[in-house]
């Protein structure tokens, strides 16, 4: 059983490499010169204002050292789901500029079928039966670009999460000795393994540095199904052997939905709430380790289609 786990593991993150290198079938990926390159951030869209807001601060923080780059002249964000502006718009938008080449940077936690299905299948990288009927029935419109896509690995490649984390908790915290933490994600029942996998690092990384000792989690989203009481569940469980819990929302921008509504109800559940849960309706977002990480990836995938490339005096 261990052995088919761990294949299939090995299997996802062979083809994801392979996906983050690739160019769109029967297109060349030897690096070229007079490349024009563009860099389109994506991220999963929101109705909410706050949490779109949140990502295009991203794009703010990251534009000038990106187009220090000679060859990238470009840098836009495109929603996935939801709200325009979407990939397919935005590609559209570097073929009607004249790019060669896009570096798309998925501002995504861990692999998904949005990482690791929908958005290959958005730009032609891929033909995934399963991505393409939920895209059609979501109205998410594909498109195949001229300029050649280039997908990074999403944001689990790194430790961004653990140290965002622990300064999270460590900012919250009054008295480690007594408290548990629970993180609350929007997960994925497809990954399941790999979401758990990368909460169980990322606590023991903040238990490592706090003494922190009770850990659980739960979800707002996707497995829990938008219900409050994956929350309460989570909290109640650490409860059993801590004083105090500690709520830390594993989300990448604020969301009234989930930050307020769904995870705020689950904790006013839970007995008692205002002596025993410490928590802040925060998110990833904004955080400095981040826009240095989609500087760097850029700056990797830059040199990846244009070697020589040097930057601007």
């Amino acid at each position: 059983m261990k052995f088919k786990i761990l294949t299939k593991t090995l299997t996802m993150f062979l083809a994801l490499a392979a996906l983050c290198v690739s160019a769109a079938p029967g297109r060349a990926v030897e690096p070229h010169a007079g490349a024009k390159i563009g860099v389109l951030l994506v991220n999963h869209g929101s109705r909410s204002v706050t949490w779109r807001q949140s990502l295009l601060n991203l794009e703010t923080q990251v534009t000038a050292p990106i187009l220090a780059h000679a060859t990238v002249k470009g840098l836009k964000t495109a929603f996935m789901e939801y709200t325009e502006p979407s990939i397919a718009t935005r590609m559209k938008e570097f073929d009607q500029e004249g790019f060669t080449d896009v570096i798309i940077v998925p501002v995504f936690l861990t692999v998904s079928p949005h990482t690791f299905d929908d958005i290959p299948t958005i730009v032609g990288l891929k033909e995934d039966p399963h991505s393409m009927q939920q895209l059609k029935i979501e109205n998410i419109q594909r498109y195949t670009s001229k300029a050649t896509p280039h997908i990074t690995p999403p944001l689990d490649f790194t430790d961004i999460l653990q140290k965002n984390l622990l300064r999270r908790v460590t900012a919250l915290s009054h008295n480690p000795a007594d408290e548990g933490l629970v993180l609350i994600g929007y997960g994925d029942e497809t990954y399941d393994k790999e979401w758990v996998d990368l909460f169980d690092k990322a606590a023991g990384y903040v238990r490592q540095h706090t003494g922190i000792a009770g850990y659980s989690y739960g979800w707002c989203g996707h497995i829990a199904n938008y219900k409050p009481e994956e929350t309460t569940a989570a909290i109640n469980t650490v409860l059993k052997h801590a004083r105090t819990a500690l709520v830390i929302p594993v989300l990448v921008a604020h969301d009234e939905q989930f930050q307020i509504k769904i995870i705020g109800d689950g904790i006013a559940k839970v007995p008692d709430n205002k002596n025993r849960v410490l928590y802040k309706p925060d998110s990833i977002l904004p955080d400095p380790n981040i826009e240095r990480w989609v500087v760097s990836v850029t700056d990797e995938y830059v040199r990846k289609i244009q070697p020589q490339v040097s930057r601007a005096n």
